[in-house]
């Protein structure tokens, strides 16, 4: 029976720095992060990936706000234009996919699944909001939406305006995971939870209803990955290995440690929230809910014997 995967990309695998964002741009991107993918299927793999959004969901709310203020056309909800995003990113992905797939004549389907998350609408996520999203707004602009709606905004540390902050609330049931489970162990390849998935909740007994928020894509890739006892969770980055003292003259790459060492690290501040951080919390929780090792690395090492940082139970 073949090993079953979990690769979580970044959202700057289809989009790096410094790009404009074009379809072209994108699909060139998702070329190459699909070339150094496929490498596992070589090493008896069978294959779920998961994505980031966080540029492209910011185009998607800029476009809408251009739109609202120029048309009128109504402002489009973050559960909605989560869920826009990993339609059009899983359509790059798995065009990008068959066609490196078809380059070294393997046959496989490529299925894009959009995938809702459940949150619950207490975590205390939403009591202090602090994810920022779409547009930068004058201050007038962000105190006139926040009297007409439920929104808020906080200003940018950097001085480039304000802008709305959303709740990141704890990802608690992947739906469609039985599926997504059975259709990549059948030997296809399976995109599923694109931005940590379309959050959502119950309203009511018995009635799902989306909510303005984001949910963290490696924890949910994470818990995904638990769920659907994959074998391995690949959590992508633009390092090659996660470093201790990272950026400075006492930089020290890691290839293993333990989730004990992670958990130290964590608690000493090696790992900041807006970057590496995220990343080992999946990790840790991966491998306490699993047993299985993850593997934080780029794109580029995938698939290469000990290519990344291995966190390993012990």
């Amino acid at each position: 029976m073949k090993k079953l995967a979990v690769v979580a990309f970044g959202g700057n695998a289809l989009l790096r720095a410094g790009q404009k964002g074009t379809i072209d741009e994108q699909e060139a991107n998702a070329y190459v992060a699909s070339k150094s993918t496929v490498k596992l299927i070589d090493r008896g793999y069978n294959l779920v990936l998961t994505h980031g959004n966080g540029p492209q969901v910011g185009n998607i709310l800029l476009a809408n706000t251009a739109g609202n203020k120029l048309y009128g056309i109504p402002d489009m909800p973050l559960d909605i234009s989560v869920g826009y995003s990993q339609g059009f990113i899983g359509y790059i992905l798995e065009q990008q996919l068959r066609n490196v797939l078809m380059s070294k004549d393997l046959d496989r389907d490529v299925i894009t699944m959009l995938t809702q998350v459940l949150v619950n609408k207490d975590d205390e996520a939403f009591q202090d909001p602090v994810k920022p999203v779409g547009p930068f707004f004058t201050k007038e602009e962000a105190e006139k939406i926040m009297k007409e709606s439920e929104s808020v905004f906080k200003e940018d540390a950097a001085g480039r305006g304000w802008r709305k902050v959303v709740a990141s609330p704890k990802p608690l049931v992947i739906y469609n995971m039985r599926s997504i489970e059975k259709i990549a162990r059948e030997g296809h390849i399976v995109i599923a939870v694109g931005g940590g998935g379309i959050p959502c909740f119950y309203v009511e007994e018995n009635k799902l209803q989306g909510i303005d928020a984001v949910i963290d894509k490696d924890l949910a890739s994470s818990l995904l990955a638990s769920q659907i006892r994959a074998d391995k969770l690949f959590i992508l980055t633009d390092v090659p290995k996660v470093c201790l003292n990272f950026n400075t003259p006492q930089e020290k790459t890691i290839d293993r440690m333990s989730i004990f060492e992670a958990k130290k690290y964590l608690n000493e501040g090696q790992f900041g929230e807006g970057s590496m951080g995220p990343k080992i919390k999946a990790a840790i929780n991966f491998v306490e809910h699993s047993g299985k090792d993850a593997i934080i690395t780029e794109t580029s090492l995938l698939g290469v014997d000990d290519g990344g940082t291995r966190v390993t139970m012990v």
